[in-house]
């Protein structure tokens, strides 16, 4: 979800927060039902017009690192789909060909991996690379990517310049005073600013109903009657909405950690929400080093473990280490572990290390590296996308008394992620760019059924987000892995969910009653 992706290379995440512009006065501006129309009008324009001009297929650049026989090629579509003859951008797709037999081939399978702000190209790199989870579906489905509008290589915004956005150490997230949070709340009114006058004007057309008007057009130019696709994490609310907006135009749908849709959670009360299971499933890791303390060596229970947490927030409050790594920095690399359990052990190693008297593994894990330019210019535009999209959706709390009082009560309960969400967030506060009101995603005629897949203990998307949508979206089917928490499910190995995943996208099958699966394997030292 939202901070559904983790921004660009380690410890920058929580940066977003922390740079940013002057005073804008907020305005919000609900699109009409006409507007709408406009807009549904605007792109039935636009893709019956990518269907007669398809994709010019070519190898792709060379600085994009998309090994052959990936292609890449561009799909045309209007800023604003109320007016579908005025200004176009050029979103960036690639693909690689379905690797059966002709008769195995079932069309495209789009993909969108999160953010919002993260870019799609790579999929088609699970051919290239043998992704054994994939294998069969790719027999069936060329695998097509694209980077979102405002993303990457399709019209990319920004907001501050990439170095000051990485640079460290920044202020610590969680305030000592009032003057804290004045500071705090300074640099988001900047950074709101700053996207305003960098990027201004595409703020206003960075929504989620815009990027689904976006995935139709590129349906429309791949060919294809339907669209087959898979979202996760926020690319399961582009999907949602995609599926309200377009019912008749889904043939299988599968959404993977998934962004709570009711209309009051996008996008406030979801980040807020997000900072409990934050803690929970940090607990959860916490717990498993504790239960390692053969090889970590930081305690023995989840207890001491934590307190090692606190002393070293702690000293990297007070002296930085190597100069570029305090509690914010810290925050933004160890997030990490209840994010993926793929980074359970690299994380603990690197503190262990710490711990031991070594912190440079830490400090390498955790700083920005300012030389590298391409990665700092990804990590400032993810994060630039994620706040537009996020602003411009839906409205959000000008007051900062209700900011100031729903993340100190929060914070109580909740300290590792609460106070830096906040941060990050806060820009939409004082957005200059009109916010639609939320999509009120439902089942719409023609809508097949969607295959929801979740883990019970998901710190990006709480497992509620999951039970929503299933209610939202009748006929759908829920797979939860049940005494998980990873997020972004359908990546890992698990004999329970991986078949289901693929005999759905083969067949259009789904079980005939919701599934409780056993977790994947859990890391090990």
């Amino acid at each position: 979800m939202r901070r559904t992706t983790v921004f660009g290379s380690a410890g920058t995440l929580v940066t977003a927060t922390l740079i940013a512009g002057a005073m804008a006065a907020p305005t919000a501006s609900a699109h009409s039902g006409h507007d709408r129309d406009d807009e549904a009008r605007g792109a039935t324009v636009a893709a019956a017009r990518a269907a007669k001009a398809g994709i010019d297929w070519q190898d792709c650049p060379a600085d994009w690192g998309l090994e052959k026989p990936i292609q890449c090629g561009w799909v045309t579509v209007p800023v604003d789909y109320a007016k579908p003859n005025g200004k176009q951008i050029k979103i960036a797709v690639d693909r690689i060909g379905a690797t059966g037999t002709p008769a195995e081939r079932q069309g495209a399978l789009l993909y969108n991996p999160g953010g919002p702000g993260g870019s799609g190209l790579r999929f088609p790199r699970r051919v290239t690379t043998n992704n054994k989870i994939w294998a069969n579906t790719a027999k069936a489905y060329d695998f097509v990517g694209f980077d979102p509008r405002g993303v990457g290589h399709s019209a990319p915004i920004s907001c501050v310049d990439p170095t000051e956005f990485v640079k460290g150490p920044k202020l610590d997230p969680v305030p000592d005073s009032e003057a804290d949070k004045l500071a705090q709340r300074k640099l988001a009114a900047e950074y709101a600013k700053g996207c305003a006058e960098k990027s201004g004007d595409m703020l206003p057309h960075m929504t989620t109903r815009n990027t689904a008007r976006d995935l139709d057009v590129i349906r429309a130019a791949l060919g294809e009657k339907k669209l087959n696709f898979v979202g996760v994490s926020y690319g399961t609310y582009l999907g949602a909405v995609y599926g309200t907006l377009y019912p008749s135009h889904v043939r299988r749908m599968v959404v993977d950690s998934v962004v709570n849709p009711s209309k009051k959670e996008i996008w406030y009360g979801a980040n807020l929400n997000q900072d409990i299971a934050f803690e929970g499933r940090l607990k959860d890791w916490m717990t498993w080093v504790a239960q390692h303390d053969d090889a970590f060596h930081l305690g023995k229970t989840y207890a001491e473990v934590q307190q090692q947490w606190v002393t070293l927030r702690a000293a990297a409050k007070k002296n930085p280490l190597g100069g570029k790594v305090g509690p914010a920095e810290l925050i933004g690399f160890f997030q990490n572990a209840p994010y993926y359990d793929s980074m359970w052990v690299p994380v603990a190693e690197a503190w262990s290390a710490y711990a031991a008297g070594d912190p440079q593994p830490l400090i390498d894990a955790a700083a920005a590296d300012l030389t590298d330019t391409a990665g700092n210019i990804a990590s400032e535009n993810g994060n630039a996308v994620y706040t537009a999209v996020e602003c411009a959706d839906a409205p959000w709390p000008t007051s900062w008394k209700k900011w100031d009082r729903d993340n100190s009560r929060l914070h109580e309960q909740n300290p590792f992620m609460t106070w830096a969400n906040a941060w990050m967030n806060l820009p939409c506060a004082t957005w200059s760019a009109p916010r639609q009101q939320a999509t009120d995603v439902r089942t719409g005629k023609g809508l097949p059924p969607v295959l929801i897949v979740q883990s019970e203990r998901d710190a990006a998307t709480p497992y509620s987000g999951a039970v929503e949508l299933h209610k939202r979206f009748k006929g759908s089917r829920l797979i939860t892995e049940k005494n998980a928490g990873s997020h972004g499910v359908t990546g890992l190995v698990n004999p329970c969910i991986n078949p289901r995943v693929e005999t759905y996208l083969l067949t259009g099958k789904v079980d005939s009653q919701d599934v409780t699966c056993a977790p994947h394997a859990t890391p090990q030292p």
